[in-house]
């Protein structure tokens, strides 16, 4: 047994209603690395974010007063303030311009996982996927139509509170068991 990692380069932007199965089948072959059966499939959560439609304009957002005071105080858009907060079961803490949150998934990270930087355009943020298990499912689906029986894994950058750097962590995994640590 071996463990080889392969990126899947070529793949356009994407946009909500793409069929990221199909597209990552074709970039991988595409590569000269095509999806066999017993692969493990690692997708980025911005990529399945996008697809699925889960982007926000922030010029359809009003912020509250918090989102307001909040941003004034560390110098941030109240606008992406309140997309944050509206993702976010509860603020665990308040450190310096970050807010250290427990989205709804019950995931602690930075700004609820809320991305402007991958987003695609300028004014539109990029939310984490509603149910990342359900999305690596419809996936895996995806290979399967396509004759690929393939393990799928949605990952997402997230920082270590109270700790330094950052970590990609399984936030959503369909065609094998995971693994809690």
């Amino acid at each position: 047994m071996s463990v080889q990692i392969h990126p899947v380069p070529g793949l356009p932007e994407i946009a909500p209603g793409d069929d990221l199965a199909s597209m990552i089948i074709d970039a991988a072959r595409a590569a000269g690395t095509p999806i066999i059966d017993d692969d493990i499939v690692v997708v980025t959560s911005k990529i399945v974010s996008k697809a699925e439609g889960r982007t926000v304009e922030l010029d359809d957002i009003t912020p509250g007063a918090f989102a307001r005071e909040w941003s004034q105080r560390w110098e941030k858009d109240p606008r992406v303030v309140e997309v944050v907060l509206a993702e976010s079961a509860r603020v665990v803490r308040q450190l310096g311009p970050v807010l250290i949150t427990e989205t709804h998934h019950g995931f602690i990270c930075a700004n609820s996982g809320v991305d402007q930087s991958s987003s695609g355009a300028h004014g539109r943020l990029v939310l984490l996927p509603v149910d990342p298990d359900a999305s690596a499912r419809t996936i895996r689906a995806g290979f399967a139509a396509a004759g690929v029986s393939a393990a799928v894994i949605i990952s997402d950058t997230f920082g270590r509170p109270w700790r330094e750097g950052q970590t990609d962590i399984a936030i959503g995994v369909a065609g094998m068991a995971p693994m809690r640590s």
